[in-house]
């Protein structure tokens, strides 16, 4: 059974503790006086966010947990501040003592500690690394984010659907037309409506645009942080072409509100043209970049996933993928029909997750040509209902899950689980007994979001 999220939400006299699996939905009513629950962690190492999460959050206390350290707040978060309990108002919270972070940490003769980030060189968002180190060797790395809580959760409560779309899809830039779908078909089951067949076609269309240039990203940078510029400055330029069209095609680079329930007639002939030529270039690049062996002799074998892990830490997207598990929440008939085909590796390294890349782009150009059509629609929606409701979508990351509940026209509790939620929490297995000069390249072959968790 896999574990996918668990979250609170409070209710007037209890707090509701919500497990989510992929073959069913637990619920738990806990005392506000004694809201105490039992952790998931021995059996799904990945609950352990999702508890220390609702400890920050609402004060729950997980009392079995292994580890009971704040996640959210960090070193001047006030005590005993639980910002997503309804009770809380205050618009602004004062610093508290500090109190150090206790970091997990290998000891031993000749063990010692690398700190990387939250401040990057690169463009990058506020994410610690601390490695223990054996010489070059790494030994154990703890991941440690939440560096900006923008409060997400809490500002759409008391929003409208409607309102909260613009936050919502400025989540994690990474996945802009992936939130918005989540949205969407949240709010096309509280008004009880079906979306027409071809605005679907066209929203999965900037689904796969939206995949693509995420993926030509990673197979520049992947690469280069292997010491082969050539490859980013090559994927560089497709992915920008492709960032482009984006904006061409919705008005913003990164699509936002681009999906609604308005479609213009779309120009097929000229979007089959530059799908063409993309599908060219992939195929060209995979041609060349397969026949460099000094480059493979730094990606295979390097940052390895065993299957056996990526089942226990309930990963998802191409990191799963890379190691056999194939999830993904585009089988369906709706997708199969359109050309998808499951990429899989079994290695679980490095090379694994490039190639799953590789044939990710190849797949996505070819259902993006199949889902071209030229229909205009104009189609307006029906009031939506108070209910709880939830959705799937598979973003370039991986599995993304959202849930809203509506009460009296209005979001009650707005809850995101991002791929990289799962994900994060599996980097160190990778990470053993590499040197700490492939963190970079092991990190990049994942290429998590950090504003995902961010909330």
């Amino acid at each position: 059974m896999r574990f996918i999220a668990r979250y609170a939400k409070d209710k007037d006299n209890f707090f509701e503790i919500v497990t989510l699996y992929d073959t069913k939905m637990q619920k738990e009513q806990i005392s506000k006086q004694m809201p105490h629950i039992k952790t998931l962690a021995h059996q799904h190492p990945s609950a352990i966010w999702f508890e220390r999460k609702m400890q920050d959050d609402f004060g729950i206390v997980i009392v079995d947990a292994f580890d009971k350290r704040p996640l959210l707040h960090h070193e001047r978060f006030p005590k005993n501040t639980h910002p997503m309990c309804k009770a809380f108002s205050s618009k602004e919270i004062s610093f508290g003592k500090f109190e150090p972070y206790e970091y997990e940490v290998v000891g031993g003769d000749g063990v010692f500690q690398v700190g990387v980030g939250p401040i990057h060189a690169g463009i990058i968002e506020p994410g610690h690394f601390r490695f223990s180190q054996a010489g070059e060797r790494m030994l154990h790395q703890e991941v440690r984010h939440f560096y900006k809580f923008r409060a997400i959760e809490k500002m759409l409560e008391g929003k409208t659907l409607e309102d909260a779309k613009a936050i919502i899809e400025r989540i994690s830039g990474n996945e802009t037309i992936a939130y918005q779908i989540c949205w969407r078909d949240i709010v096309l089951e509280a008004s009880h409506q079906t979306l027409p067949l071809s605005l679907r076609k066209w929203h999965a269309f900037l689904l796969e645009l939206e995949r693509i240039i995420h993926h030509l990203t990673d197979l520049g940078f992947i690469p280069n942080d292997a010491g082969f510029g050539a490859s980013l400055a090559f994927c560089s330029k497709l992915a920008e072409d492709a960032r482009r069209k984006m904006q061409e095609l919705t008005r913003h680079r990164f699509g936002f509100g681009a999906v609604g329930f308005t479609l213009k007639e779309i120009d097929t002939d000229s979007l089959h043209t530059w799908l063409k030529k993309m599908q060219e270039s992939i195929e060209f690049y995979e041609e060349w970049i397969v026949d460099i062996p000094s480059l493979w002799d730094r990606l295979d074998t390097t940052g390895v996933l065993p299957l056996k892990k990526a089942v226990k830490y309930d990963t998802v997207g191409v990191v799963a993928k890379a190691s056999g598990l194939a999830l993904d929440r585009r089988i369906q008939e709706f997708y199969l029909q359109n050309g998808f085909e499951m990429a899989s590796e079994v290695s679980g390294d490095v090379a694994a997750r490039f190639k799953i890349r590789i044939a990710e782009v190849k797949n996505s150009l070819k259902m993006m040509a199949n889902l071209l059509q030229k229909d205009a629609v104009s189609w307006d929606l029906e009031s939506v209902e108070d209910g709880e409701y939830s959705s799937f979508v598979e973003s370039s990351i991986g599995e993304l899950f959202m849930a809203i509940d509506i009460k009296d026209g209005v979001i009650e509790r707005f809850f995101v689980r991002d791929p990289s939620f799962m994900n994060w929490q599996a980097l160190h297995i990778m990470m053993r007994n590499d040197i700490i000069a492939d963190f970079p390249l092991i990190n990049k072959s994942c290429d998590l979001s950090y504003a995902g968790n961010d909330l």
